[in-house]
């Protein structure tokens, strides 16, 4: 269990962290816009005394600290970036930028991992060398990617990485993780229905876009239950569809947008092979034209099995009620990319209401707001495991 000492150590960080993290909420910045938030953390890793490297991967920042004589290193990464979504609410750190709100709680990541820098940094009770790792861009544009891309690991070298996010579905004292799967493969697909184009009083006229777009869809959501088998999990959803500006009009193209989400490379395969296979049936038996762009913006975050069970060790050694997580969420994340070079874990930190009490506004809802609470929690969670990784 965490000592009285250390838990005493972390509480007092607690008031300065929640002043940061709220300052952080009413200024939130878009993915590679993360400029005042970077400049903040590279200040406060430079005043710590750390190695500081900045504008990796565009407005990536490392704070390395080293310790002892040992050998190991271990990446602890926050993500930064903010949400393109207009804030609700009345809270007195309420976005200052209409349309744009940290309503998913990089702003708490962020400040419980300067928390634990500067808990280490103090203290330096460990041996061998933590990298800090601030992200640009996890909210679909790839930042952990960038930064690998960048060379983060082999300027920053770490025998694991290890994430955590707060999780509005568990209770705020709790975490869970798993080996294998924790969060899914995220793709996108962009599909443009071409007819010709008429009037609707005379459909006989031309291929109907519109129509051929409708049984698109129908046939779409076919291949999830009936194309994978049903030992696998994945989800195919379109999320928007487009076109025609008038009653009596039937327009010469439409639109589609959507996303499927997965857990193995051979299922997505799979689902794209179908999705296209399809869209070329509908486009033959209608007489249309369909055009498909499909896009793997996020390969599956997959934990290693080792480097999840410290994980779990180290919550539980700062008393949060821990178990593995009875399944993985198809939300994705782009720690994932991390994750490919590197063994890790990524955890899921409860930060709903406590038992009993009313259910927080989920992870993307305008009136999301990061529970303070919980800070202490994920600082020691970061701290231990500096201990834990680098203690071999």
């Amino acid at each position: 269990m965490l000592s009285a000492a250390r838990s005493q150590e972390i509480a007092d960080l607690i008031p300065d962290l929640v002043a940061l993290r709220r300052d952080l909420h009413a200024h939130p910045e878009l993915a590679f816009e993360e400029h005042r938030t970077a400049e903040i953390v590279a200040a406060a890793l430079h005043e710590l005394g750390l190695e500081v490297h900045e504008g990796i991967g565009s407005t990536g920042v490392v704070g390395v600290l080293r310790s002892g004589n040992g050998g190991r290193s271990v990446g602890l990464r926050a993500d930064m970036d903010a949400l393109p979504i207009v804030e609700q609410g009345v809270r007195p750190h309420i976005s200052r930028y209409p349309g744009v709100h940290h309503g998913c709680g990089h702003d708490g990541h962020t400040a419980m991992l300067l928390g634990a820098a500067r808990h280490l940094a103090r203290t330096r009770d460990f041996d061998g060398t933590v990298n800090f790792i601030f992200q640009p861009a996890e909210e679909g544009r790839g930042g952990a990617r960038a930064m690998v891309q960048d060379g983060l690991f082999e300027r920053f070298p770490c025998d694991a990485v290890y994430a955590l996010h707060n999780w509005p579905e568990l209770p705020a004292g709790t975490a869970q993780t798993r080996p294998g799967a924790i969060m899914a493969a995220a793709d996108r697909f962009d599909i443009v229905v071409r007819g010709r184009g008429g009037h609707a009083a005379q459909p006989h006229r031309t291929p109907d876009a519109v129509l051929a777009a409708s049984e698109l869809v129908t046939q779409l959501h076919t291949i999830t239950s009936r194309r994978i088998p049903p030992t696998e999990n994945a989800v195919l959803s379109v999320t928007r569809i487009s076109g025609g500006q008038s009653h009596n009009v039937l327009p010469s193209a439409v639109e589609l947008t959507g996303t499927v989400r997965s857990f193995d490379a051979g299922v997505q395969d799979t689902i794209e092979a179908a999705l296209r296979q399809v869209a070329q049936g509908v486009a033959h038996a209608t007489g249309t034209e369909i055009e498909v762009e499909y896009v793997r913006y996020y390969p599956a975050t997959l934990n290693t099995p080792d480097e999840a069970a410290l994980a779990l060790r180290a919550a539980q050694s700062v008393g949060l009620e821990a178990g593995v997580a009875p399944a993985p969420a198809f939300t994705s994340e782009d720690f994932a990319f991390m994750l490919q070079a590197r063994p890790g874990a990524y955890l899921w930190l409860g930060q709903g209401r406590r038992r009993g009490e009313p259910a927080a506004p989920s992870l993307h809802h305008p009136s999301y707001d990061f529970n303070d609470d919980v800070l202490p929690l994920g600082v020691a969670w970061f701290v231990e495991m500096a201990h834990l990784a680098t203690s071999g």
